[in-house]
């Protein structure tokens, strides 16, 4: 009998590391949810709809969620994550703390979809569903999103703060940042035009007003009757949590961005060194005459970024703040694997 057991155990182990593997692996494709939740996509956009009319830059906030979840270990909505005692989340990370904000809009549409296919969206594919609608909802394309993520198990600031860009980061920084996710200089620039819509903070551009590079001089970037307006709205000695527009038409999707950084009116400097650097300057001028063309590339880049994954064991969230609670789990270590390699079972 105890011969059997050792027999037996390598075949559970097997079994286990298998289901590992189903876990952490996940297949997107469209319509994933046509069998388990076929209204899930609709919906999202109807709560989306509700938070343009209610305030339209909550939709514009929502979107930008998409770029902070999949940089940091993939889209897994970990970002949407609240600290524990035992974690400190990504919500206080560097370039997201004062920045992110309308989770409240997240928390919305998970209700609406707990109550009508209770565990089957995960949070994850919220964040693609709502960005692609956000989009669609001001102005710009409409697309087929692949799903099929998993909820992550875990959150890391750190990681946060060692790959999100700063609002000072320029092209260069930029470019080698995606160049890491296999993502081109055409994608940067395609996916910069998320800032067609929203706004940003006084916060973010204060030493491109006043000290840029440590010269005590402005930017001379920033198109001169541009700076007055913004000297008008981040002075020296304001309030830096004052937000002013991205673009000319922040409310509306469009490549109003683009033609802004051609003339010199882009509100960040990780906006407008994208059109200071020879790399990234073509593209700005391309989807500044060619609304067409930034759109299309636009859906490309997003669909690229959303297909990031971490490989990481998940879950479907019933609270896209919190993972769920667990009445057992197993823990596999070994020398390659860390303590987030949590398969539940």
């Amino acid at each position: 009998m105890a011969t059997n057991q050792l027999m037996i155990m390598p075949l559970l182990l097997l079994i286990f590391l298998l289901h590992i593997v189903s876990v952490a692996s996940t297949y997107l494709q469209p319509g994933f949810y046509s069998n388990t939740c076929s209204e899930a996509e609709f919906i999202v956009r109807d709560v989306m709809k509700k938070a343009l009319i209610r305030e339209p830059r909550s939709v514009a906030s929502v979107m930008r969620f998409q770029f902070h979840d999949c940089f940091v270990n993939g889209c897994d909505a970990s970002m949407l994550l609240d600290d524990t005692p035992t974690m400190l989340g990504e919500k206080q990370a560097l370039s997201n703390i004062n920045s992110l904000r309308s989770f409240e809009v997240v928390d919305e549409v998970k209700e609406a979809l707990e109550k009508a296919c209770p565990g089957v969206v995960s949070c994850a594919d919220i964040i693609i569903m709502a960005s692609r609608d956000a989009v669609a909802l001001t102005g710009g394309p409409y697309w087929e999103v692949r799903l099929g993520r998993l909820d992550s198990l875990t959150a890391n600031q750190e990681d946060s703060n060692n790959i999100m860009p700063s609002p000072r980061a320029n092209a260069s920084a930029l470019m080698d940042l995606f160049h890491k996710y296999n993502l081109s200089v055409k994608d940067l620039v395609a996916l910069s035009g998320s800032h067609s819509i929203g706004q940003g903070r006084c916060f973010s551009i204060m030493f491109r007003l006043y000290n840029q590079s440590g010269t005590g001089k402005p930017d001379p970037a920033i198109d001169p009757e541009y700076r007055k307006v913004l000297n008008k709205l981040c002075p020296l000695d304001g309030d830096q949590e004052v937000t002013g527009n991205l673009d000319a038409t922040p409310v509306v999707f469009d490549n109003q961005y683009f033609k802004d950084l051609v003339a010199g009116r882009g509100f960040l400097n990780s906006d407008q060194t994208l059109f200071t650097f020879p790399e990234t300057r073509k593209f700005v001028k391309l989807y500044s005459r060619h609304q067409n063309e930034f759109f299309e590339a636009f859906v490309e880049g997003m669909l690229k970024m959303g297909d990031l994954q971490s490989g990481r064991p998940g879950e479907v969230r019933k609270n896209c703040r919190v993972v769920n609670a667990r009445r057992t789990h197993l823990l596999l270590e070994s020398p390659n694997m860390d303590n987030e390699n949590i398969a539940i079972i």
